[in-house]
């Protein structure tokens, strides 16, 4: 039987006991985790080095590499691929994601999964939830895609994996660069990025023209650099990445008139440092530190030269453990314990600075070939402060957490049947979350996968105490939680290697279902409106062809269509049917796909999303008008060790607001290098 005995291993079980104990008199911690990630099992290899492990769901060793709900990845390769700028861009382009943008560069992007928006999808960071515990939301600007290894998309409310509270429209886990390659490498990312130059009005009331203005051609900068090295036990990275964008770009008023943006430049940046430490049997240990600052404009109206200036700086560090082996050959577990902290200003009346602490324990039982054994808690504390006399008085924490038991059973070789069951808790309450899955193949080309689960979130910090400085945005300390139920069936086929397909049908429903509404005398609060309803269709097809080997520069060539239809209601309570209105932002068809084309030194890929028109409001009074949006780009190699990329995106030049009143750029271009050197080899060069 093996075990870990090590030192390192009892002072942090132990730590975790401590922390464990603090909770259980009285200490408040509730669940952030911007910032904490998990490690996988590292194996020594004769290379001299050790790896980091990569399965297809996760760092995490955790749990059967099959999963009963529909999931997608996106590949390195891939993310090299698309040079998209951020997050939000590299899921709207490679998966079809729906993404509600509040303009250029800089400004929020919620994302949307099955109708649901970001505060209801589970954000993890290496297998960690890093949504806001204040908001809900999670500022996909600061993760630096030149440090991510691969996305995973998990659909629905059905994951056992990670088990995250609140999931209710899924789980989007971003896997981080860890594994290191033997000796020294260096790397640089930089880009420019412009945006079409034209003649504009000055004044909506067709005044004064300006431009053209070319400097607008040179609106942003971005710059990528890591160092990272692999040698014997020890693995290290270091990167940081700033961006400077004007997003100066022109866009058409609600009275007809080209006008140029203005009072919305963005400036901002971070760090990251990792060190992963190879311990005895397998175990790894990883210590990671994070910086963000970013220092943002945002005009007082669309039309409007004044501004008001909001800055952000986010401080994050965390220590994971992994063991595959913890005290007998069959017994895995990971633990994580992280700190944030972020400091905000927005203008001068409202300045707030949150701490967060998050603790994460996983364990994995290996019963037999057929049975595994899954459980796990995870708590968190969150503390608001606020320079603001009104808000958030006298309630400044918050306490959330949650204990979960899991059982995979395989009952045939080609059959497993999941069941999960999670406690969770605000200190208030507790609830039971159950879930059931089943994934069957049948025979060597059809997958068939049904889920059934209980959808249940508590209402965020903000949703409760929120209070603006101008008593203008109240929250509502009396909201209930949303609850409900989802199933749906997913069918996975493969055809001669070449022709694939994922389809999949839906259908959740949430009572309570919360939203932010203005009342008659103008106030915004977040209230309990009634019932929502959800059903719809994925439909995923892939159609490839490989280069042949020996056929020179011979391309492959990749095609992924994609066609998701999504039905809506929301049903306020005490009305009738006829009452009910569309979700806000759930566009009925959304229709796009990607076409890669690759050749020995470089690669082509093409993508194009069109979405319905949708609504910007409960009450379904306003109203946003569809859109198609085509893109391009374009990476050939340079030498062995650069690569060029130049793309253009809204190739079209299409005039249209993702969010209400917030117009979206016309063409923009981006060129750039991206170059990586390896300096030596080998454990200790």
């Amino acid at each position: 039987m093996k075990k870990i005995l090590s030192v390192p291993l009892l002072c942090f079980v132990a730590v975790c006991r401590s922390f464990a104990s603090d909770v259980a008199d009285g200490a408040a911690i509730t669940d952030s985790a911007d910032s904490v990630a998990d490690v996988s099992d590292v194996s020594d290899d004769d290379d001299g080095y050790f790896d980091v492990g990569e399965d297809l769901f996760g760092v995490t060793f955790v749990g059967a590499p099959e999963t009963t709900g529909q999931t997608a990845v996106i590949d390195r390769e891939t993310i090299e691929k698309s040079t998209a700028r951020d997050l939000a861009t590299l899921l709207e382009e490679e998966l079809n994601m729906s993404v509600v943008r509040y303009g250029g560069y800089g400004n929020r992007a919620s994302l949307k999964l099955r109708g649901f928006d970001t505060s209801r999808i589970a954000i993890l960071v290496d297998g960690v939830p890093a949504n806001s515990q204040r908001t809900g939301g999670f500022d996909a600007n600061q993760i630096d895609l030149n440090n991510v290894e691969r996305v995973e998309v998990t659909y629905g409310g059905s994951d056992t994996r990670y088990n995250v509270s609140g999931s209710l429209g899924g789980v989007v886990n971003i896997v981080t660069i860890k594994n290191q390659e033997p000796g020294l490498s260096v790397g640089i990312v930089f880009s420019n990025t412009g945006y079409m130059p034209g003649r504009y009005n000055t004044r909506h009331s067709g005044g004064e023209t300006g431009g053209p203005d070319f400097g607008d051609v040179f609106d942003m900068q971005s710059l990528s650099v890591f160092a990272a090295k692999g040698a014997g036990g020890f693995s290290w990275r270091a990167s940081g990445f700033a961006n400077v964008a004007g997003n100066h770009y022109l866009y058409e008023d609600d009275f007809g008139f080209a006008r140029r943006k203005i009072s919305n430049e963005v400036v901002d940046g971070g760090g990251n440092l990792k060190l992963v430490f190879a311990m005895p049997e397998d175990a790894s240990l990883l210590f990671d530190a994070k910086a963000y600052y970013a220092r943002k404009k945002f005009p007082i109206t669309m039309n409007s030269v004044g501004n008001a200036l909001a800055t952000d700086l986010v401080l994050a560090g965390n220590v994971s453990l992994a063991a595959p082996v913890a005290f007998r050959d069959d017994l895995a577990t990971e633990a994580s314990l992280g700190y944030r902290a972020g400091f905000g200003n927005y203008g001068v009346l409202s300045s707030t600075g949150d701490r967060h602490v998050t603790a994460i324990n996983r364990w994995s039982w290996y019963l037999s070939d057929r049975l595994t054994v899954l459980t796990g808690a995870d708590w968190s504390f969150l503390h608001v402060g606020t320079d603001s006399p009104v808000e958030l008085r006298p309630v400044k924490i918050g306490n959330r957490g949650g204990i979960y038991l899991t059982g995979e059973y395989r009952v045939l070789e080609n059959l497993l049947v999941t069941g999960s069951l999670k406690g969770v808790t605000d200190t208030a309450s507790t609830v039971a979350v159950p879930k059931a899955g089943l994934s069957w193949r049948v025979g060597d080309s059809v997958t068939l996968k049904n889920n059934y689960f209980r959808s249940f979130k508590f209402p965020d910090f903000d949703d409760l105490y929120y209070r603006s400085p101008d008593n203008t945005a109240v929250g509502n300390p009396n909201l209930r939680p949303e609850d409900g139920w989802g199933t749906d069936v997913v069918g996975e086929f493969s055809f001669g290697g070449n022709v694939s397909l994922v389809a999949s049908v839906f259908a959740q429903q949430t009572s309570d279902s919360i939203h932010w509404t203005k009342s008659s005398g103008g106030r915004w609060s977040p209230e309990n409106i009634g019932r929502a309803y959800f059903a719809g269709a994925d439909l995923r097809p892939t159609f490839a062809v490989k280069a042949k080997p020996g056929r020179g520069n011979f391309p492959s060539i990749k095609i992924g269509p994609s066609y998701q239809f999504l039905y809506t209601r929301l049903l306020p309570d005490g009305n009738h049917p006829e009452a009910s209105r569309r979700i806000p932002y759930s566009p009925v068809h959304v229709i796009g796909g990607t076409v890669d084309v690759g050749w020995k030194t470089g690669s082509l890929l093409l993508s194009g999303q069109y979405e319905s028109p949708s609504y910007a409001d409960a009450g379904n009074s306003l109203y946003v008008d569809s859109s198609f949006v085509a893109n391009a780009t374009v990476n050939q190699n340079a030498g062995k060790h650069a690569v060029l990329f130049a793309s253009l995106r809204n190739i079209f030049n299409a005039r249209y607001e993702s969010f209400s009143a917030y117009p979206m750029p016309g063409v923009t271009m981006t060129v750039g290098v991206w170059v990586n050197v390896r300096v030596g080899s080998g454990g200790g060069e």
